[in-house]
């Protein structure tokens, strides 16, 4: 299987009046032709600046890339100027934001908007432009596409502009597709109709999509492999059925936990991670995790943990992998197919 994607030690800073912040701290994983890979954990903890590093989005400065590598079939984005990034981002890889009420131009209509990739590909002329743009609403599920193809994001629904978000992603035909977040915004009935959208789109046009999200229901519903980040750091990797049914890492555990299932009782509180995420500015010498984390020994907080072989495809950062270790079996929760039970 071809590998789209690969990303070895990335390291990716900003400055700050208050000092560098270490945003992501050597992260390293691939993605396969036709993969969905989830990148899960919560606020801060450097999914979106991962993702957004794969296509150069975050501003340069104040961001900088410390070291490592990302390469898009064989060839090194980190070192591309910004006219070759142009080549790239929109047409090989597609990204779908979370908020499509700010990241569509409210000034243009939505035809425009969609029209604009094929214009900077010079493939066609202007009346094959508007019939490629009506093609790729109605690929999409938008109803009639004439209608909305002169219409302004104003006056679509927020699921119709996620639609016209994932169109304009896809107009390059790209070989991935990445999507931050893209149902935050969303109520659940329409979540499900873009997640569902977004599935059959990728199985049709053999597309690798990474999915950044912090719901763990998503992942189970959509992605192949998931890679766990926490202050920066991958702390477990594997497929689906690693993570939620062989759990290796208490932070994984920890997000687990904290959902409520289909078994919670309506006075029954749920389990939070205690505690807050590390401090960026001045990272810990050990685990990330460690201060939070209600197995951690003296080792946990001094040195960062190597990355533990548990399977071929699954991988965790913590200390109680180690031989020498207490046999502790973290509690989990079953997700399948989007549902927590």
């Amino acid at each position: 299987m071809e590998k789209m994607l690969e990303v070895k030690n990335l390291n990716f800073s900003f400055h700050t009046y208050g000092g560098i912040v270490k945003a992501v701290r050597g992260v390293t994983f691939d993605v396969n032709e036709g993969e969905v890979i989830g990148i899960v954990g919560e606020s801060g903890c450097g999914k979106s600046v991962t993702a957004q590093c794969l296509i150069r989005l975050n501003p340069e400065p104040p961001g900088f890339f410390d070291e490592g590598s990302i390469k898009y079939k064989g060839k090194e984005i980190s070192k591309m100027s910004d006219k070759e990034m142009r080549k790239i981002r929109g047409v090989e890889i597609g990204f779908i934001f979370q908020d499509p009420m700010t990241s569509l131009n409210p000034t243009m209509k939505v035809g425009k908007q969609i029209e604009e990739i094929f214009i900077q590909r010079k493939l066609y002329n202007k009346k094959e432009l508007k019939d490629k743009a009506l093609e790729i609403l109605k690929m999409v599920g938008i109803s009639d596409g004439e209608r909305r193809y002169n219409q302004y994001p104003h006056e679509l629904s927020g699921g119709m502009k996620q639609r016209v978000m994932i169109a304009i992603a896809l107009v390059g035909n790209p070989g991935i597709i990445i999507a931050d977040e893209p149902t935050t915004s969303l109520d659940v009935t329409i979540e499900a109709q873009i997640l569902d959208l977004l599935k059959d789109l990728q199985k049709k046009l053999k597309t690798s999509i990474v999915l950044i999200t912090h719901d763990l229901g998503v992942i189970a519903k959509m992605c192949d492999r998931v890679l766990v980040m926490y202050g920066g750091k991958i702390v477990e990797r594997g497929m689906v059925d690693d993570i939620f049914y062989n759990t290796k890492h208490p932070y994984t555990s920890g997000l687990l936990c904290s959902i409520a299932s289909l078994e919670t009782e309506k006075d029954e509180e749920l389990q939070p991670i205690e505690g807050t995420p590390p401090d960026l500015f001045s990272p810990p010498p050990g685990c990330p995790f460690a201060a939070r984390c209600e197995y951690a020994m003296e080792v946990c907080y001094k040195i960062m943990p190597p990355e533990y072989e548990i399977t071929e495809e699954h991988q965790t950062m913590c200390w109680l992998q180690h031989e020498n270790s207490l046999d502790i079996k973290l509690p989990c929760k079953k997700v399948i197919k989007g549902e927590v039970f």
